[in-house]
Parts: structure tokens; C-alpha cells; sequence
């Protein structure tokens, strides 16, 4: 048995019912919106300067959600499951800058989402952290309520590219930050990196890499810029006032970074994520997985089993529908079987070890190899796929066109 929510009077216009399947959810998303300045290149939602009274307020409405959420899975049962559970296993904080929330809301907020949701199996626990405005008695406080991993935003090493994106911190920021979260007794940490930044050049890139592989962190994060539609970096960029780097740069940037980075140990375990053996972020392997996760806070989104929404995108709309006590969604899908293993292709084709035939039939009860033959024999012939007995995976050439080979799946 499934419960039926009605969602239709929380949206600006009718959205019809969705029925949320007996499953637990095994991931936690929280979207932590404040930060203290709107980055150019940054397309999730953010909201600057706000007052400590609404932050707190803010963590009040997020407690209120979770609570929300807790009865809507408590109500799901089926002949073998008397009740599901929101039981991460991994618990992400984003945002935003999620570290600009008071030591003193921060630290209730993720003590009273412990009363709440069963965090006994939770593994992995990440917060994302602005490396300008960590102090050591805040990333201690991270560390004695059970948080073990932080992501900072470097970004860059170069102070023209912190310019050209409008990052408010220096480059020597990184390594303190870095330095002061060791002192917290933090051992898995990753940097946000960015490449392809108008202006810089493969050399100066490398120059950047080779600054963060040298502060020794775990795990790295190198990202090519997206021009996001509406960013103001979209804008100058259409306006002429600035120019993206070629592709076939961005490209040997790329290539670079992962030829780099493997000799210093670092897997390329997903095309934008490199790790040091046994550091890969759970929590997004998670998503590329197509597990169960739920999304707390605005803009936040939620997948259960093929069934998947999305919260008000603005804090006011969403601040509004927790006031009145209703669930704050704006957006549902459900995906048919086909669509959901599609999908799953499609996220797993990220990663290096790509698709295992046997585990993703067990996961969607499609057989790949008959789903998708065509693809699985054209693809390997122009060299753009590796199939081999269990599997398949994108080669070093397909990364090139990773977004068509995807389509390929995606869209047949």
C-alpha cells in the first residue's frame, strides 16, 4: 500500500496527486540558502544578506518540514513493512553557504534533526563550507555533532579568476581554512574547482591544480564553467564582455587534470570527481545511483522510487506553505519503469565504473543488453563506449560528447 498526498492547494496551480511508494529513503539533502554574496557563475538558489532572527526562523521552518516528512513516511505500509523511514546513511548541507548559519542555529539544527529522523545508519555526513569565513571553534562544533566531511569552495588558486567569478576570498583563504579543519580533527575533505574560467589559460589552470593537490585533501572536485541561463556571467558572456574559453582548451583542460591527478593518486571515479582510494563522496553516489533521497528547504529535491518533486524555489513561497503546515511542492513526476532505467544509464554513464548489467537489472528488471542493443553495438564502434562482459562504461574519447552519448539512452 501507497499514501496518496494531496498536493494540489500548496501549488500557484493545480498539480494533480502523486503517491508515494513504501520505501525508506537512504540519503538527506538539506539546502541551507544564505550566503553572503551571489557568485556570477552560481545558478542554485541563494538569498543575501539576511538577519540572524530570520536564520533562526529559518531553522525553526526546516524542523517543521522534517517533521512533515516523518509522518507522510510513517503513513506508507505495506504487508511486509509496517512504516518506512527517512534513514540516511548519507546527509548532505548545501546551499548557499550553509557555514554563514550561526554556530548556535547550526548546532540545533542538526541536533533536533536527529530527534527526529533515525541518523543510527548515517556513514557519510558533508556540510559545504566558504573557506573566508570558517573558524575553528565553528568546524569543532561541526565535528563533536557527528558531521565527518566539509567541502570547500576554492574554485581557484588565481586571483583573476576569483575576480572573474566574483568569489569574495583570497587564495591563501584555502589552505587556512584547510589547515583549521584538520586542527577540528577533519580528515575527509574535498575542494570545488572550476576550470575553463574566461581568461585562464591550461597553464594557469594546471598552476591552480597543482596548488590544491599540493594541500593534500582526500577528494577534489574539478568543474568546466556552465554558462547557466539568467547568471550574470550568462549575461556579459551574450553581451560580448566576456569570452568562454575554446572548447578544444576546455577539453585539453580535461584531459589534464584527469592524467594529473591519476599520478598522484586520485581516481577519476566520476567525470567531474576525483578521490584518493576509499574517499569518493557517498552521498553522491548516492544520487548517481538512483537511490531514495528527500530535500529539505527551498529549492531542495526529493526522489522515492521512481517518484520525484521539487520544493518552492523562493524562500518566501516556501517559508508560507510551512506556516500553514503543507508540504511545499511545486513540481512532481512520476517516472514509468522504462524512463527509470533510462535515467539510471544516464546518471551511472558519469561514472568510470559505469553500468554492471547484473545490478542494473536487479535495480529496474530491464535487461540493458536488450533494452539497449543498439546503442551498446553503435557506440562501441565508433570507440565512444567499453562493453565488456559485466558492462559498460563511457572510454576516454566518449567523455568528449558524454551529454550526446547520454541523449543516445536517454531519449531512444
Amino acid at each position: 500500500m501507497a499514501i496518496s498526498l494531496n498536493i494540489s492547494r500548496i501549488a500557484k496551480s493545480p498539480l494533480p496527486d502523486f503517491v508515494l511508494p513504501a520505501a525508506d529513503a537512504v540519503g538527506l539533502y538539506v539546502h541551507i540558502p544564505f550566503c553572503f554574496h551571489k557568485c556570477h557563475y552560481c545558478d542554485f538558489y541563494s538569498i543575501t544578506k539576511q538577519t540572524p532572527e530570520r536564520m533562526a526562523e529559518f531553522v525553526d521552518r526546516i524542523l517543521i518540514e522534517a517533521e512533515m516528512w516523518v509522518e507522510q513516511f510513517q503513513s506508507v505500509k505495506s504487508a511486509d513493512r509496517p512504516a518506512t523511514l527517512i534513514q540516511p546513511r548519507t546527509i548532505f548541507f548545501g546551499g548557499g553557504t550553509p557555514s554563514l548559519l550561526p554556530i548556535d542555529q547550526m548546532h540545533r539544527l542538526i541536533d533536533q534533526l536527529a530527534v527526529r529522523f533515525d541518523f543510527s545508519q548515517v556513514n557519510e555526513w558533508t556540510i559545504e563550507c566558504n573557506p573566508a569565513t570558517v573558524t575553528l571553534e565553528y568546524l569543532q562544533m561541526l565535528k563533536s555533532t557527528g558531521v565527518n566531511r566539509l567541502s570547500f569552495g576554492a574554485q581557484s588558486f588565481d586571483r583573476h579568476d576569483l575576480v572573474m567569478l566574483e568569489r569574495h576570498h583570497d587564495p591563501e583563504d584555502v589552505p587556512r581554512s584547510i589547515s583549521l579543519a584538520r586542527t577540528a580533527g577533519f580528515d575527509r575533505l574535498n575542494l570545488d574547482l572550476i576550470y575553463a574560467v574566461p581568461g585562464q589559460s591550461l597553464a594557469s589552470w594546471l598552476n591552480t591544480l597543482e596548488q590544491a593537490i599540493h594541500i593534500g585533501t582526500t577528494h577534489l572536485s574539478c568543474y568546466g564553467l556552465t554558462y547557466e541561463p539568467n547568471t550574470p556571467m550568462a549575461v556579459k558572456k551574450r553581451l560580448g564582455q566576456i569570452k568562454a574559453v575554446d572548447e578544444d582548451i576546455e577539453l585539453q583542460m580535461l584531459h589534464a587534470t584527469r592524467a594529473r591527478l591519476r599520478e598522484k593518486g586520485f581516481s577519476p571515479y566520476e567525470v567531474s570527481n576525483f578521490s584518493q582510494p576509499n574517499q569518493e563522496c557517498r552521498h553522491n553516489l548516492m544520487y548517481w545511483a538512483g537511490d531514495n533521497y528527500i530535500g529539505l528547504g527551498p529549492s531542495a529535491a526529493s526522489h522515492v522510487e521512481g517518484v520525484r518533486w521539487k520544493n518552492r524555489g523562493h524562500i518566501g513561497d516556501w517559508e508560507s506553505a510551512i506556516d500553514d503546515r503543507l508540504l511545499p511542492i511545486v513540481e512532481t513526476e512520476t517516472l514509468t519503469p522504462e524512463h527509470r532505467a533510462r535515467e539510471l544509464i544516464y546518471l551511472q554513464l558519469r561514472l568510470a565504473n559505469g553500468i554492471n548489467f547484473a545490478q542494473f537489472k536487479s535495480k529496474t528488471n530491464f535487461d540493458a543488453q536488450q533494452l539497449f542493443a543498439g546503442q551498446l553495438k553503435q557506440l562501441s564502434k565508433q570507440n565512444l563506449l567499453i562493453v565488456h562482459a559485466d558492462g559498460f562504461h563511457v572510454s576516454e574519447t566518449g567523455i568528449n560528447v558524454l551529454d550526446a552519448i547520454s541523449a543516445e539512452f536517454l531519449n531512444a
